[in-house]
């Protein structure tokens, strides 16, 4: 088996590395600590092409897949730069755009998409449907004349605020009316500056650029041209957007993962206690940075094998999985490891150490949490009993 990149995935890859040149670590993390998007981050980012990563060339992109997006979120998450919102609009909106709209919706969307002339969000989960997506009860009612209208609530949007459309995971038939849980979902890409659209902000802990929101449909009009897929039938297309997202949101914990640990060793070889030796030189500091740099690289490998499986249309549920959980969990690990050499430098807003932990964090929890994850591969990958 051949690990070696192509010239071009490795130029993807080392994009983080340039563009850090201009937009490092400390210009994401100026955005971070106010809550604000750096527009001019992702201005360039547009520029450079690799918005449109996912999205063949006849509508403005550049014709990859799955692991050239995940090369580059790990790429740019090397370099102190994690950005989710290249999840919820490049990858999980515009991939499953360009893989099931029609052709009047490509033209709509997708080149301004790649352009970064519009935004996306993506929205499925509600105060009372996280894991369980069966539970969603937000619907879009038929209106008798063709259309559709849109009542319900989602919670932890990222970037409703700037979006200027959103893919949103509905019900067309209740749950309680359709024979398979799994029948009646469909999805719609909603314009968020429709009359009947509402959104409040929910607080994070944590610093990020992107911001998290509730959001209210009431009444939202909308048209068979808003249909992604076919009605009825959206469930048979959502695992193209969800095992995607647990792919690259690997390739961010890894990269993350890789900064901290890079950041610790230079700390760790100008570092001098006792005898005017560095700390690195100490085992209690060398081993815990050694485990988890394997553990980082693990998981990279883990995320590239789920990705080439994506791209090369096989079931790809068992290994986005695991290297979802490989990665939150390799990721947790390296940073909690490099805060632990910084000593009390780690928690202070000058090392920004401790800024990362919040991050890496999450995505044990979110989008899926670990538990559920573990559940997936149980049942699924091992054969168990279901647990839930």
């Amino acid at each position: 088996m051949d690990f070696t990149l192509t010239q071009e995935q490795r130029m993807i890859h080392e994009y983080g590395d340039r563009i850090s040149k201009k937009f490092d670590h400390d210009y994401w993390r100026g955005y971070a600590n106010k809550g604000e998007w750096p527009a001019e981050l992702y201005g360039q980012i547009a520029s450079d092409g690799f918005l449109g990563l996912m999205v063949p060339a006849a509508y403005g992109g550049s014709g990859q897949g799955m692991i050239e997006m995940t090369l580059f979120m790990e790429g740019l998450a090397n370099n102190g730069i994690p950005m989710l919102n290249l999840v919820v609009g490049p990858t999980m909106t515009m991939g499953l755009l360009a893989k099931h709209g029609s052709e009047d919706m490509k033209r709509r969307f997708l080149p301004d998409g790649c352009a970064g002339k519009i935004k996306f969000c993506f929205a499925i989960t509600e105060p009372n449907a996280g894991s369980n997506s069966m539970a969603i009860t937000t619907l879009a009612k038929p209106d008798g004349s063709g259309g559709f209208r849109l009542n319900g609530q989602k919670v932890f949007i990222t970037d409703a605020n700037t979006a200027d459309y959103a893919l949103v995971v509905t019900r067309t038939t209740r749950r309680e009316e359709v024979q398979k849980k799994s029948d009646g979902f469909t999805l719609f890409m909603v314009d968020m500056k429709h009359k009947g659209v509402s959104k409040t902000l929910i607080p994070v802990s944590f610093p990020v650029p992107e911001s998290q929101w509730q959001v209210f449909f009431d009444d939202v009009p909308l048209t068979q041209a808003d249909v992604l897929g076919e009605v009825g039938k959206g469930f048979r297309i959502l695992f193209d957007t969800l095992n995607p997202e647990r792919i690259i949101l690997s390739g961010l914990c890894t990269g993350i993962g890789r900064f901290a640990l890079k950041r610790a060793v230079a700390y760790a070889n100008e570092r001098k206690l006792f005898n005017n030796t560095p700390i690195g030189a100490y085992q209690g500091i060398q081993h815990p940075l050694a485990i988890a740099r394997s553990e980082v690289e693990l998981a990279s490998l883990m995320a590239l094998k789920a990705a080439w499986v994506f791209d090369s249309g096989l079931p790809a549920g068992e290994f986005a999985n695991m290297a979802k959980y490989a990665a939150a969990e390799a990721g947790i690990r390296a940073v909690d490891s490099s805060i632990q050499v910084f000593g009390g430098n780690g928690f202070t807003k000058e090392y920004g150490m401790y800024d990362l932990y919040g991050l890496v964090r999450l995505l044990r929890t979110a989008p899926l949490n670990r538990e559920m994850v573990l559940n997936y591969i149980g049942e699924h990958v091992m054969g168990l009993p279901r647990s839930y």
